[in-house]
């Protein structure tokens, strides 16, 4: 079996001559830009904004005029314009609507604040584009220093959403984990676990259950799935087996893939849970598409896929292009992957082989590579704070809290904040989440004020002036998972939002009296 890992090895470093590492950015942009327009050329959508006319534009060899031609043809959308105004027809039937034939799955996905769940469609194209990334992830692998052959031999737990997915005769819907597993290549099934039978399962608690009473029986070398459920799932198993940490079942876990939140709030307490060091890999891997994943051992950024069915666009996250809330203005500037610049905030736009069209998709990112198109994700643009000009990030908080954790010795498992009135001015309410007693709220609040005040100049001007006062209330952790339980948000991809606006902060705020927590 070492034989094996070896080869794949070795077949790994032909592969890679092949990938985005020797051509330039935009030309790999370019290319993808062709697919899809060709891909959708004789859609609802591309008639409407004469796709035809800018294929034409592509044959030009004078630069940019295609994109020129693409940003005065086709509108910016968010996801009520695109749902509002095309989407919609998918779900009721119609065929090449924004991408050609029919679209035969959606993935739900949480709104940003108080929307309920947004249906975003999944072409086949689209499936085979994220597991072909999915596979170059693996393949990037070879790099990585140390790193035992046997890690190819073993079973990958891929911790997801159920891959019995709602049938509504026209589309089916579900998590995107759950659409994507769904539909895992039969020469990958033999490593695959949980397998298909858990998969299919639907109450999380039963899976979680099923799962662990598996575990004994599973050679698990890779682990992929969202921090807080990997976490509770690892404390799970490691409880019913009376074990010291997870390797004692799983010896040769040597890898977890992660995405969806920041891990670092996460990592300390995940630490605890393991009997020596692996390896992390970040991934961006959104109910769009597969945007990045980690390619390099050690480091903290993510490189783009450049293509693999998605063009990108790239909007200045400032008060020229978005508002207070978040809210993308008309007509923002946009650009290309060869016009960015390092260290800027950018929200992403994408147009996709799933029929999304220059489409806010919510993140916001720097890159800290333009040569390399690494990037980091620092948060959404409607999920940071700036009541009165504070400008506080979700990376900002991340960091913070973090830090103040590490600090004070406690493991941190969730977290949320809210912006709200006080008296005529303005206050941040924070919650945090852990399993740990007797915790100081009063030295917590204090350490986390001065490490946002080191980490954000504009939090610091504001804390004298307009931003009068911060709370914080510690929870024990499973007042978050009961509150995502009773908003059906429970498991697979589902996170906890880290700012609560809207129907959201109303539904929260019910939840904790309900509870007599003020």
């Amino acid at each position: 079996m070492t034989l094996l890992g070896n080869l794949i090895k070795q077949g790994i470093r032909i592969r890679e001559s092949l990938d985005q590492d020797y051509t330039p950015p935009f030309e790999l942009q370019k290319a993808e830009f062709r697919k899809l327009i060709i891909g959708s050329r004789n859609t609802q959508f591309g008639k409407a904004y004469n796709f035809s006319g800018i294929l034409q534009s592509l044959k030009k060899q004078d630069g940019k005029s295609f994109y020129e031609d693409f940003k005065a043809q086709v509108p910016v959308h968010d996801y009520n314009k695109m749902y509002q105004e095309w989407w919609h027809k998918c779900l009721e039937g119609e065929k090449d609507v924004t991408w050609h034939g029919a679209i035969k799955y959606f993935a739900l996905s949480s709104g940003t604040s108080g929307a309920s769940s947004k249906h975003i469609p999944v072409s086949l194209e689209m499936v085979k584009a994220i597991q072909k990334t999915s596979v170059r992830q693996i393949l990037s692998l070879s790099r990585y220093e140390g790193l035992p052959s046997s890690v190819f031999e073993g079973g990958t737990l891929m911790v997801g959403g159920s891959t019995d997915l709602q049938d509504n005769g026209n589309y089916a819907e579900g998590d995107l984990s759950g659409i994507t597993t769904s539909r895992i290549p039969f020469w990958f099934q033999r490593f695959y676990k949980p397998g298909k039978a858990i998969s299919r399962r639907k109450d999380w608690e039963d899976k979680l259950e099923q799962m662990t009473l598996k575990a004994k029986d599973w050679n698990i070398t890779i682990i992929a799935g969202v921090p807080a459920w990997i976490t509770i799932l690892i404390e799970k198993i490691i409880k019913h087996y009376n074990l010291n940490n997870i390797h004692e079942i799983w010896p040769n876990f040597e890898i977890y893939v992660h995405g969806g939140v920041a891990f670092e709030p996460y990592k300390q307490g995940f630490q605890r849970l393991l009997g020596r060091d692996i390896n992390y890999i970040e991934t961006y891997l959104a109910s769009e598409g597969f945007i990045a994943f980690q390619a390099n051992q050690g480091v903290d950024s993510m490189r783009l896929v450049l293509n693999n069915g998605i063009f990108y666009e790239f909007i200045p996250f400032t008060e020229e292009n978005f508002d207070d809330e978040g809210n993308m203005l008309e007509n923002p500037q946009t650009l290309m992957v060869d016009e960015i610049e390092e260290n800027v905030e950018y929200a992403l736009l994408i147009s996709t082989c799933s029929g999304a069209w220059r489409y806010l998709i919510g993140d916001t990112i720097k890159f800290v590579s333009k040569a390399d198109s690494e990037i980091v994700i620092t948060g959404r643009t409607k999920h940071f704070l700036s009541l009165c000009g504070e400008h506080l990030s979700v990376d900002n908080m991340n960091h913070a809290l973090s830090d103040v954790a590490n600090d004070m010795g406690f493991d941190l498992k969730e977290f949320t904040v809210l912006g709200v009135k006080h008296g005529s001015l303005f206050g941040h309410n924070w919650y945090v989440g852990t399993d740990n007693t007797g915790i100081d709220e009063a030295k917590l609040k204090e350490k986390l004020d001065d490490r946002l005040k080191e980490l954000n100049d504009d939090y610091k001007v504001e804390r004298i002036a307009a931003l009068k006062d911060i709370t914080v209330k510690v929870l024990p952790n499973d007042v978050f998972i009961e509150f995502m339980e009773r908003s059906g948000k429970v498991g697979g991809q589902n996170k906890f939002p880290r700012v609560l606006k809207g129907d959201k902060q109303k539904a929260w705020l019910d939840f904790l009296a309900e509870k007599s927590i003020k």
